[in-house]
Order: structure tokens, then sequence, then C-alpha cells
């Protein structure tokens, strides 16, 4: 359910969506600053003997991407705080694959107390297949200014 937001800066039932491609290069970077060692981030021929045949972006990468796309949208317009996210992993992402992140907003419920409205909105990732790898729900604050 979607009700009028109290600023122009959520526009109830918006989507927004990107594509990134993800080279094993920035997927191995990532794996090793979140501590991730794991041999399917980082060696492509030890990758090649398991069932994935690639190396995998670890889940911790696909999170933060799409946190990271769903700040960047709202702090273009005014100021957000995430209250909290839910991710689900359905299918690996492969290292060298192009994905598309994409945000819908699906509640708003205004919070004068706040100086903003609190935002429900339900995420996804699909890979170059058009299947769902990742999908999400998020709660965040936006206000012009908190």
């Amino acid at each position: 359910m979607t009700s009028e937001s109290i600023s122009p800066l959520v526009v109830p039932d918006e989507r927004f969506a990107k594509t990134i491609h993800l080279n094993l290069a920035d997927v191995s970077a990532f794996a090793r600053l979140a501590g991730d060692d794991n041999p399917l981030h980082h060696d492509a021929d030890y990758a090649a003997q398991t069932r994935f045949k690639r190396p995998l972006a670890c889940g911790g990468q696909l999170a933060a991407q799409m946190m990271g796309f769903l700040a960047s949208h709202y702090s273009a317009r005014g100021n957000v705080v995430g209250h909290d996210v839910k991710f689900r992993l359905h299918l690996p992402v492969l290292a060298d694959d192009t994905i598309e992140l994409a945000w819908q907003v699906e509640e708003i419920t205004p919070a004068p107390h706040l100086k903003g409205d609190v935002v429900v909105l339900r995420g996804q990732i699909r890979n170059s297949a058009g299947k769902l790898a990742l999908s999400a729900k998020a709660r965040v604050l936006v206000g012009e200014r908190l």
C-alpha cells in the first residue's frame, strides 16, 4: 500500500534500476576487503573445477551494491538513512556477468516527527539470463533534511 509522501523526494510505486558488469578483478578485490578468502571469489582455475565453472561474486558484494544503489538514488534528491534491509540469495552471480539491480517503492508512511517518510521497497538482482539471483526488502527514512 502506497500513500502520499510528505515530500517530493519519494515517488509512489517508483521503480529504479541500473545494469552493472562484475569483472573478476572487482569481485576478487571486494571479497578480499571483506575478509572473504574463499577461492571461489579469486581463483578462476579453482572455480573451473567446480559446478560453477567461473568465480562467483560474494553475497556481501551483492548486498553492498544494492544498498549503495538505494542510498545513492535518494541522496541525489535529499537525505536517506537505512532502518533495515533483508536479503535472500537465490542463485550465484558469476564473475564477468552483467546484472540488473532494481528497487521498487512498495509503501510510504509519512513520519513528520522524523522529518521525512519511512519508505519500504522491494529489490532484486537479475543475472544476464534474466534469472532472479537476489531478492531484498528495505525500509529507509527519506527526507529533505534529516
